[in-house]
Order: structure tokens, then C-alpha cells, then sequence
């Protein structure tokens, strides 16, 4: 991977509390944990395919497929909730002998970390958020759609445009490739129990309490970009006035996949943010 190019899908499986979970794990030195978003057939090698190569030159990076993604298939009867996704990242890191590690969150993942540097603070040094859940906002017509997508290439295509700006990215390739991931055995039944209608209560239940976001202390990288459709770019207004060591970066130009559409400058902006920052806690 010298290139620092697209890595393959090419994952390792841990047992955590009984529950298989596939991961990618790339790279050495101080760990990078990423957590995907939250849209119909994605994964950890989906979201961050083009990210892992370039920032595995610098660090260990690891990115699960949570418990009800990609190929983690959740147990019979499973509660979604933030707490027992909570719970099944503690797993990881803790199998994984983690210790201190960046989490770098995307959207639902965005909402994860915040809600894991509340749980475990003594676990996190540093935070990146992408276009991130995890404060109250009104429901976007684009989330909506997200949240509650019904398997079929066209309707698949329909998101992929909500989720880029640029639309060169999206093809007929692209839309059946993730259309096939989300009618894989038992995902979209997992995934459309995830978010139910009324949507709303979901925003709710993924949101920490502002005064408990306030004591976050680690350094903390907000990216967003200025087009987005599924996030409001206020929620990352919100975080940077919330956390007392944020800085705040915005894309023009850009939808909900920044991690895609401005892939190199992101992947300079976490390398240096992970280069630079330190640990105030």
C-alpha cells in the first residue's frame, strides 16, 4: 500500500460480547478508530476505501462494520441503540488492546464518538467529525430518505445523488454495487428496523446531552461539507460552540461525502490534525 491508494475489502473478524464483527485493520502505529455512517448497504470499506490507504502510512487504522452493517450481522432480537453501539466499540478496543485512540466518525459514526468520549473518556484522544448526528436538529428531507430507502437500483441512484454534490461520482455501477450490499442476507431487514418511522424520535435517541458534550476537552476536527442534504451544516456550528477545543472546517463545493469528494484534502487534514494535536484531558 505504499501508494497510499484504495485499499480492498479485504477484513479480519472478532468475536465481541458473542457478536462476529468484520473490521478493517491497516497500517501501524497510534491507533485510528473509523465509524462509518449510517445509509442503506454501507460499510467500513465502503466509507473510508479511499481514506485508509493514504493515513495507514502514518497510523494503525481500524474500521469496523458496527453491529447491523456491512457484515456484522446482529444477533436475533438485537435493540438498536446508541448505548449498545457504545457498547459494542468498547468491545473492539478493548480486544483490541486500543488504548488511547482517534475515533474519526462520519454522520451516525460522528454521533458515536461523541457519545463514546462521553462513556469513556480515558479511551479517546482526539475526535474528527464528519457531517455528524449527536446534537438535536429537524429532520432533513434527505436523512429521511436515507433512513427509510426500499431496495432498487433507481431508488439507490436517488440517494447516491442526495449524498454528493458532485455527481460525476455517481454511476450505474456505483448504484448497483451498494443496491447488492443492501439486499445482502438479512441487512435490509436489520437495516429497516434500525430507523422506523417517525424518524424523528431517531435524531432524539442518537443526541447526547449538550452539557455532556461540553466536557469533552480532547481536540476535536469538525469537517462538513457546505452542500450537504442528509446533515444540517448548523449541527457542526453547534459542536464547534459546544467543545471547548474544536476547530472547524467547511468544504464549498461539497455534499455529505467529504471523506469522497475532497478525499485528498480530508486525508491531509486528519493526518495533520492527528500529527498536530495534543491531548489536554
Amino acid at each position: 500500500m505504499s501508494d497510499g491508494s484504495q485499499i480492498s475489502d479485504d477484513g479480519k473478524i472478532i468475536t465481541i460480547d458473542g457478536i462476529d464483527t468484520y473490521y478493517q485493520d491497516v497500517g501501524e502505529g497510534e491507533p485510528v478508530l473509523f465509524i462509518h455512517g449510517s445509509g442503506p448497504g454501507v460499510s467500513a470499506w465502503a466509507n473510508w476505501r479511499l481514506n485508509l490507504g493514504p493515513i495507514s502510512q502514518k497510523s494503525r487504522c481500524i474500521a469496523p462494520d458496527m453491529v447491523g452493517f456491512g457484515k456484522t450481522v446482529a444477533p436475533e432480537n438485537y435493540e438498536y441503540s446508541m448505548t449498545n453501539w457504545v457498547k459494542h466499540l468498547y468491545g473492539l478496543t478493548q480486544e483490541l488492546g486500543l488504548g488511547q485512540t482517534t475515533i474519526v466518525g462520519n454522520s451516525f459514526g460522528g454521533g458515536l464518538a461523541i457519545a463514546f468520549a462521553i462513556a469513556h473518556p480515558e479511551l479517546v484522544s482526539r475526535i474528527v467529525l464528519m457531517g455528524a448526528v449527536g446534537v438535536e436538529f429537524e429532520l432533513t428531507y434527505g436523512l429521511n430518505e436515507v433512513w427509510g430507502y426500499e431496495p432498487s437500483v433507481e431508488n439507490m441512484k436517488e440517494l447516491l445523488d442526495i449524498f454528493s454534490h458532485d455527481k460525476t461520482l455517481v454511476n450505474d455501477d456505483l448504484a448497483s454495487l451498494r443496491y447488492s450490499a443492501s439486499v445482502a442476507p438479512g441487512i435490509h431487514e436489520s437495516y429497516s428496523a434500525m430507523f422506523p418511522a417517525p424518524r424523528q424520535k431517531w435524531i432524539h435517541a442518537m443526541a447526547s446531552e449538550t452539557s455532556d458534550i461540553s466536557k469533552i476537552k480532547v481536540p476535536v476536527l469538525i469537517v462538513h461539507g457546505k452542500n450537504d442534504r442528509v446533515i444540517p451544516i448548523g449541527n457542526s456550528h453547534k459542536f464547534f460552540e459546544l467543545l471547548p477545543n474544536a476547530e472547524l472546517h467547511l468544504f464549498s463545493n461539497c455534499g455529505h461525502w467529504t471523506q469522497i469528494e475532497k478525499r485528498d484534502r480530508f486525508n491531509a487534514l486528519v493526518l495533520d490534525f492527528i500529527a498536530g494535536g495534543s491531548n489536554t484531558s
